[in-house]
């Protein structure tokens, strides 16, 4: 991946452009959304992003039963393209440091997904998820450890060529459970959808089980 700011414990990043300046800005404009940070000042959303704060958590518990439509459908989003693949082996399919684990603790499959939703106020975001099966919880765990710092490259996600033309590990976020390692990104299709619109995208899609 390429020079990022630092993630947390779950992998995501601690510092990120709009978001790291909306402690310190008095005012922060979101995807169409003006946030006022003043004392006593008001806080307005367009229907669109209060509809999707809102339905966040019920979107994931959408998600982890795998209904896709209705996962996007409760943000208020709607699902445009859905497409997937299934591959027997990580290594032709992933790069860096990476790619080299993989020459030594092999995966028992990859499955990879990429979607397009539109959010509803006239952008559209693509969201690739990859789902890494691996022999043993311990493997899995390695590997996550592994994806979640930065410059150490990563699964070649669906939709994407060369590795980080799309999608740059900015909008991130990953999952793990027992042998199977989740990785999420997402990225503007079109318009331009706000860094918290991007970040929701990743957070409910690493939420969906593996196809």
């Amino acid at each position: 991946m390429s020079d990022l700011p630092p993630r947390d414990s779950r992998g995501r990043f601690t510092s990120r452009g709009g978001l790291a300046a909306a402690a310190t800005a008095s005012v922060v404009a979101v995807g169409g959304v003006s946030v006022s940070a003043g004392g006593g000042s008001a806080v307005s959303l367009d229907s669109a992003a209060s509809q999707a704060l809102k339905g966040k958590s019920s979107s994931k518990k959408s998600a982890q039963k795998g209904r896709h439509s209705e996962t996007w459908q409760r943000l208020g989003w709607r699902q445009l393209k859905k497409t997937a693949k299934r591959e027997l082996n990580c290594g032709p399919h992933s790069f860096g440091e990476v790619q080299r684990f993989f020459l030594r603790h092999p995966c028992v499959d990859l499955d990879r997904m990429l979607v397009t939703v539109d959010d509803g106020a006239g952008n559209t975001i693509a969201v690739s998820v990859a789902w890494v099966k691996m022999p043993r919880a311990g493997e899995a765990s390695d590997l996550k450890r592994l994806v979640d710092k930065d410059g150490t490259g990563n699964v070649v996600l669906f939709g994407e060529a060369p590795p980080g033309s799309r999608f740059t590990g900015k909008n991130y976020d990953s999952r793990l459970a027992k042998k199977l390692v989740v990785i999420a990104e997402s990225a503007p299709a079109s318009g331009r959808p706000s860094d918290a619109t991007l970040e929701t995208a990743v957070d409910v899609a690493a939420e969906f089980p593996a196809p």
